[in-house]
């Protein structure tokens, strides 16, 4: 598999196949979200669309990057989302990497969002697909997030059917910039478990596919890449939750 691994700002016209790729946190809580229940995540480009959605859908749930804030009904953690009841419910996520870069590629043919929490799927829904030119879009640090080009990398070479120990790449994510302000508490909307939860490979047994809807860029999980999935129920993910 050919594998490209860019920013946001060095996509110089959409790709035909795209991984978009926010460890820390905005696809791990995307993730989370589906296992708690939600329907499909809206992907916001601005916090006033956010909002905007939000006031035309009172009972969506708009969730921004951040500490909380008036009108926002969650924050972008793993560890704080994790706790709560989405069952059947639509998100709107606006953050300032993941969703940012999602956007970035919605003329793609296929767009999947990642992190390490549904690295495995991901790399078998494309494996499925047949994908032999894949880009990542690194997404953090203008590209230079060494937990999203480790996720990155790990997913390639399991896209390829290349047999790969995820320790070394967990420990780069580990020891990233990311995971340190996290721990530190330098970001906003924080809970103490966000690294770890970021950290946990393969929790999830769906991958998360991104598709305009109308004028939304809406993402849904795909249930159907788990090993065993078949029948109308494959593309809803449970929302049973282990803690």
């Amino acid at each position: 598999m050919d594998a490209r691994f860019l920013g946001i700002a060095d996509l110089a016209a959409p790709p035909p196949v795209a991984v978009v790729v926010d460890v820390m946190r905005a696809y791990t809580v995307a993730a989370w979200a589906f296992a708690r229940g939600a329907e499909k995540i809206v992907l916001a480009g601005s916090l006033d669309e956010a909002l905007a959605l939000k006031e035309r859908h009172p009972d969506w749930v708009a969730l921004k990057d951040g500490p909380p804030a008036p009108a926002f009904d969650a924050v972008n953690s793993p560890g704080l989302l994790r706790f709560r009841d989405l069952g059947g419910r639509t998100v709107v996520q606006k953050t300032t990497a993941g969703t940012v870069g999602a956007l970035a590629v919605k003329e793609a043919s296929l767009v999947l969002c990642a992190g390490f929490v549904v690295a495995e799927a991901t790399a078998r829904l494309l494996r499925a697909r047949g994908c032999d030119s894949v880009t990542f879009v690194v997404t953090g640090e203008d590209g230079r997030a060494d937990e999203d080009l480790a996720c990155a990398q790990y997913i390639a070479r399991r896209a390829a059917g290349a047999p790969t120990d995820a320790a070394p790449y967990l420990r780069r994510a580990g020891g990233s910039r990311a995971a340190a302000e996290l721990t530190e508490g330098v970001r906003g909307g924080t809970h103490p478990d966000d690294v770890a939860l970021c950290l946990e490979l393969d929790r999830f047994p769906f991958a998360m596919v991104a598709t305009p809807e109308g004028s939304l860029m809406v993402l849904r999980p795909c249930a159907g890449t788990s090993p065993g999935a078949s029948g109308p129920g494959a593309q809803r993910p449970t929302t049973r939750s282990h803690f």
